[in-house]
């Protein structure tokens, strides 16, 4: 079996642990995001002085950003109680009905994925945000009817990392949609730092930068690269993460100072070497790499476009003069390209 690329595969339950001990519960622990920070925070403040819930919010961005604490932080600072779920956990309208006649007033519920949930699921949430009423349908044909029951007020919290993919009418009932962006170094180190402190792992300052530069501008990266130098240093070094520890134990995990791991140098290698720097459909690219095409464009080209590696073409994808630069090789002309064939 080929093996996974360290910094972009599915949490594991055990990462998710650990991740649950070291989310921030107060606005004032968290990290970054400073103008998404000030901005909850007015919300909180004016529903708190009016004894209302929050409004309805909708957290998008990629994977790993702090959509579930920032959802858990609304619920902490609320005094209410946080449910949480999935669109995928919600099949059909009655798992919905069941989740949200269960709330009590002022609950936060939490609902990741929320692009994934099924059109009839779409359709109980309206009236429940809007009106605060379920709609239910009881029984069939001629004689179905339909049932209003009053709910609580509560807070829907919906997170995605597909914004575009969450129906229109949907969205435009949420009273706040917010996009986290990628965190800069110093926020990340700063993340390591209290991570670390956590985890009760000692950390240097250059140590805790040299994790954050190759954490791909995520805070759930640099918690499990954390980890993974920890383990180093507990078993190679003397248990303190400075910069030569993180530096050798990020080597042997593959990491490069870029962040790019080994399935990344696979994609940029394979649009170099294999098709002479593109372009390349998706699907080729995927099938040269033994990924599917679906985990190459969510997971891994994001982040190779983001750092000018590759880029996406009307014909596919090509490789950049960065890329070429890289992995150390001069890019391809083509006159360069027309010698070769």
């Amino acid at each position: 079996m080929r093996e996974e690329g360290l910094l972009v595969t599915a949490p594991t339950p055990e990462d998710l642990e650990v991740e649950a001990g070291l989310r921030p519960r107060r606005i004032d622990e968290f990290v970054g995001q400073a103008e998404l920070k000030e901005r909850l925070s007015i919300l909180i403040e004016a529903a708190h002085s009016r004894d209302e819930p929050v409004d309805h919010l909708l957290f998008s961005g990629p994977p790993g950003l702090g959509k579930t604490s920032l959802a858990g932080i609304v619920a902490t600072e609320m005094g209410a109680s946080f449910r949480s779920t999935s669109g995928p956990a919600l099949d059909r309208p009655g798992d919905l009905a069941a989740v949200i006649t269960n709330l009590d007033d002022g609950d936060v519920l939490f609902i990741d994925e929320i692009h994934r949930l099924p059109r009839q699921v779409e359709e109980v949430l309206y009236p429940a945000m809007e009106d605060g009423q379920l709609d239910i349908v009881v029984g069939k044909g001629p004689a179905a009817r339909s049932i209003k029951i009053d709910l609580p007020d509560f807070t829907l919290i919906g997170a995605t990392t597909r914004v575009g993919r969450v129906a229109p009418p949907l969205r435009d009932r949420f009273g706040y949609v917010a996009r986290l962006d990628y965190y800069a170094a110093d926020d990340l180190a700063a993340i390591v730092v209290r991570s670390a402190g956590l985890l009760n792992t000692q950390v240097t300052p250059e140590g805790s930068r040299v994790i954050a530069r190759r954490s791909r501008g995520t805070p759930r990266i640099a918690n499990r690269l954390l980890r993974r130098v920890r383990d180093y240093a507990a078993v190679r070094a003397d248990d303190v993460v400075d910069d030569e520890t993180a530096n050798n134990a990020l080597e042997m995990f593959e990491v490069d100072e870029l962040g790019l791991d080994k399935v990344d140098r696979a994609i940029l290698g394979a649009i170099v070497s294999k098709f002479g720097g593109g372009p390349v459909g998706l699907s080729t690219l995927a099938i040269a790499v033994g990924e599917d095409p679906e985990t190459v464009e969510d997971a891994y080209e994001p982040f190779l476009i983001l750092e000018g590696l590759i880029q996406r073409t009307p014909r596919g994808r090509i490789a950049t003069e960065r890329g070429y630069a890289h992995i150390g090789l001069d890019p391809v002309r083509p006159t360069d390209q027309a010698t070769l064939l």
